[in-house]
């Protein structure tokens, strides 16, 4: 990837001096270390929407269900459940 972008910034003089510091403590360039955590940021981002949108979709097929008529209500899964709970108490 060419680099013929250039960022600039404005941050903290002491920010500056400790990354500065920690960047030549690891031996590595600073716009190298900026570059990776620019491309960790966009990627947890892109991580984050994909799966915001996958949760919104199954919450739309669950809503789609329910509008069917081919959920349970809150009280027929406490039932189920409370009827598998009385059951793995009598295998124990």
């Amino acid at each position: 990837m060419s680099k013929q972008a250039v960022f600039t910034m404005k941050l903290e003089s002491e920010l500056r001096e400790q990354f500065m510091a920690e960047a030549e403590a690891a031996h590595r360039p600073a716009s190298q270390i900026v570059r990776e955590m620019m491309r960790q940021f966009v990627q947890t981002q892109r991580e984050s929407r994909e799966y915001e949108a996958f949760l919104q979709r199954k919450v739309d097929i669950a809503r789609t269900s329910m509008r069917h008529g081919d959920g349970l209500t809150n009280e027929e899964i406490e039932a189920e459940f409370a009827a598998r709970r009385r059951q793995a108490i009598r295998q124990e």
